[in-house]
């Protein structure tokens, strides 16, 4: 079932037991947050679904993975009880992917920014187009990658994280991305879909208890997370109300 509104759009189908989300927004596929909170409730609800054991997660088009938070609703935040808020989908969500019993597929057909990495770093195996380039952004808008940091770092490491968001205004090629382990596979965009699938097939063959046990095995020590991701919403929600953001978000707006 499709759910499109001026919010975006979220489509999931299901083939045997493989789900697949499909996430579209007309501005670059970015995230206001009642689409957040629909992705999140949805991957929940997929989570509990005895009838799935694979999951693939993936937005509309094909130049444009995900361009990250809605600067149109950045803007209308007033304070900072707002703006935690705000960024709390991106908390909400993330630990949705984490928390998911089943594992989670990205599929990477363009680029990504900012929350746009987050959610790739938190599929448990990543296809990716020569094309996917990478960037954090944050700082240049006055506030920072805190919310998606921990799982950014996780998949590709402190020092890489750290590269991206000190240079925050250039694009990370898509082999870059790939070396550092935030995509699994790199591939021509004329075969993603192909291996996108064969590879889920493959997943959904084996036990699900044995797929259930790796998940969890593969998201250890993340625990904090349940608190730690809320605690970085609150410092980005506090920075988005300043003056150097307001006027930033106009400048990248026009």
């Amino acid at each position: 079932m499709k759910l499109e509104n001026s919010q975006g759009s979220l489509e999931t189908s299901f083939q045997n037991t493989i789900a697949t989300i499909q996430f579209g927004h007309p501005a670059s596929n970015s995230f206001p947050r009642q689409l957040l909170d629909r992705l999140t409730t949805e991957i929940n609800e997929l989570s509990r679904n005895e009838n799935v054991s694979v999951i693939i997660l993936k937005s509309e088009g094909d130049k444009t993975f995900c361009s990250g938070a809605s600067f149109d609703e950045l803007l209308q935040v007033q304070n900072e009880e707002q703006g935690t808020e705000f960024f709390s989908g991106f908390a909400h969500l993330l630990n949705a992917m984490r928390n998911c019993n089943k594992l989670i597929i990205g599929r990477v057909q363009g680029k990504a920014v900012g929350g746009g990495v987050g959610i790739i770093s938190a599929c448990d195996y990543v296809f990716a187009t020569h094309q996917s380039d990478v960037k954090l952004s944050e700082l240049a808008i006055g506030i920072g990658p805190f919310v998606i940091e921990p799982a950014v770092s996780r998949k590709i490491g402190k020092t890489a994280m750290s590269e991206m968001t000190l240079a925050g205004h250039e694009w990370k090629p898509a082999e870059w991305a790939f070396q550092k382990g935030l995509f699994s596979v790199l591939c021509d965009a004329s075969s993603l879909d192909e291996n996108v699938e064969s590879f889920a097939q493959k997943l959904s063959s084996y036990n699900p208890e044995a797929l259930f046990e790796m998940k969890k095995i593969i998201w250890e020590g993340t625990e904090t997370w349940e608190s730690l991701l809320f605690e970085r919403a609150a410092i980005t929600g506090k920075l988005v109300l300043s003056d150097f953001t307001k006027s930033a978000l106009l400048q990248f707006k026009k």
